[in-house]
C-alpha cells in the first residue's frame, strides 16, 4: 500500500471515529443509545403521515448521503432515492403506504450496517462482511 493511501485511510479511519456526541446528526429519527442500524429501523409512523417520511444515510460527508423520502403520488406512494443534496431522485413505486415507509427504514438500515462494517474494518475494530453476490 502506498503512502498516499496509507495517510487517506487514516485521516477517513479519524473522522469516522469521533465520538457521536461531537458528531452532527441530520438522521430525520430520534436517536437511540444502541447502534446506527438500530436506530435507522425503528420509527413509527402511521401510515396516513406517509407522505414525506424521510431518512437520511450515515456518513460523514453531506454530499455522498443517501436519503430516501416517500411521497404520495396519483396511484400509490413512491419513493425517492438521492445522493448528497443535488442530486436528481431514482424513484421506486406505486406502492402502498405500508411499503414505502418499510422500503425507507430497510434502505436507511442498510446503509447503516454497511457503514458500521466500513468503518469498522477501516478502524480495525472488525472484520469487513463481504456483501452476498446479487445484493448491494
Amino acid at each position: 500500500m502506498s503512502v498516499a493511501t496509507e495517510h487517506a485511510l487514516a485521516t477517513i479511519a479519524s473522522i469516522l471515529d469521533k465520538p457521536e456526541s461531537t458528531k452532527r446528526d441530520d438522521r430525520a429519527s430520534a436517536p437511540v443509545p444502541n447502534s446506527p442500524a438500530r436506530r435507522a429501523a425503528g420509527t413509527v409512523v402511521s401510515f396516513d403521515q406517509a407522505d414525506g417520511y424521510t431518512k437520511i444515510g450515515p456518513g460523514p460527508i453531506s454530499a455522498i448521503r443517501f436519503r430516501w423520502t416517500a411521497r404520495r403520488g396519483e396511484d400509490g406512494y413512491y419513493v425517492d432515492e438521492t445522493v448528497g443534496p443535488t442530486s436528481i431522485a431514482v424513484s421506486s413505486g406505486p406502492m402502498t403506504a405500508e411499503a414505502a415507509i418499510d422500503m425507507v427504514d430497510t434502505r436507511a438500515r442498510e446503509a447503516a450496517e454497511r457503514f458500521e462494517a466500513l468503518k469498522n474494518e477501516m478502524t480495525g475494530k472488525g472484520a469487513f462482511a463481504p456483501v452476498e453476490p446479487g445484493r448491494t
